[in-house]
């Protein structure tokens, strides 16, 4: 993974520290060339990985990336799912069978239905899970998917009802399916990673809350800590300016003064503010020594 990566929910209108921001932000960003603007300037910047859901626009996202491969050489996507949102509206305004053939691979419906079928009758929740991940990643086909996230709503339902071999049977099915990793979303990284451990998946990738507030971190600083001593993981930082509630330079210099912090992802609304956060994460890091 990069050092850096760019998230999406300014494009959505997500901001969990401001309801008037999330709401210019979701305005701004109506249209998809206002969207690609911004992730031209952060490739631009240097920052190539994009750290996205499966919204319905991710897939124009997808298309432009996959129409003009020169212009976009380098970029890459980093899916997190499943998107619950997407799939309710999909009914609401096509029915039930026109949810599915929007959604499940072209080709394949009747081998995915014919899987669901057994699932449901099996129980084979590995089945359901194939079946769900393989029509979220319809959209990327062709393009560089090098870690795919299973969503916090998701991991941490796992986690809450104990059925951590999921865990590891998502591991396997990335790896094997789409030549890719596996990254976890959590709200509770201490839990995760003792649970990813007993699972078997050894050095994980996870993207939980980091920030020098304790915003979001559940637990606490310290306890993200002591986790990560003992259950080593590739750890994203997210949300580090704890949604605006931290001035930039104090926010980065502490997030990269953590050593179990392998990379840092952030959005942004502007160039200036793009070029503004790289610049602060590369200067943090070489005074730590941890850039050349």
């Amino acid at each position: 993974m990069q050092r850096v990566l760019f998230g999406d929910n300014q494009f959505f209108g997500i901001n969990h520290f401001s309801e008037e921001k999330a709401r210019q932000q979701a305005i701004k960003f109506q249209d998809i060339e206002a969207i690609l603007d911004i992730l031209q300037s952060a490739l631009q910047s240097g920052v190539s990985d994009f750290m996205c859901t499966t919204h319905d626009t991710v897939g124009q996202i997808a298309a432009e990336v996959r129409s003009n491969p020169e212009k976009w050489e380098g970029f890459t996507f980093h899916p997190g799912m499943p998107y619950a949102h997407k799939y309710a509206n999909a009914v609401t305004e096509l029915g039930y069978l026109g949810a599915l053939k929007k959604f499940i691979p072209s080709g394949g419906m009747v081998d995915t239905l014919t899987r669901g079928a057994r699932a449901v009758v099996a129980k084979d929740l590995e089945s359901v899970m194939s079946m769900l991940i393989d029509a979220e990643m319809k959209m990327f086909e062709g393009l560089e998917t090098p870690v795919i996230f299973l969503q916090n709503v998701v991991t941490d339902l796992i986690l809450g009802l104990g059925a951590i071999d999921v865990f590891a049977s998502f591991e396997a099915y990335i790896k094997r399916r789409y030549n890719a990793e596996a990254g976890f979303f959590t709200m509770n990284l201490p839990k995760l990673l003792e649970a990813l451990h007993a699972a078997g998946v050894r050095k994980p990738i996870v993207c939980a809350n980091v920030n020098k507030a304790g915003f979001r971190m559940s637990g606490g600083i310290e306890a993200y800590r002591d986790a990560t001593n003992k259950y080593p993981a590739r750890v994203i930082a997210m949300s580090v300016f704890a949604s605006g509630g931290i001035p930039p330079r104090e926010a980065i210099e502490w997030v990269v003064g953590e050593p179990y912090v392998e990379s840092i992802v952030f959005g942004a609304s502007s160039c200036r503010n793009i070029e503004s956060s790289v610049a602060l994460i590369t200067e943090a890091d070489r005074q730590l020594g941890r850039a050349a």
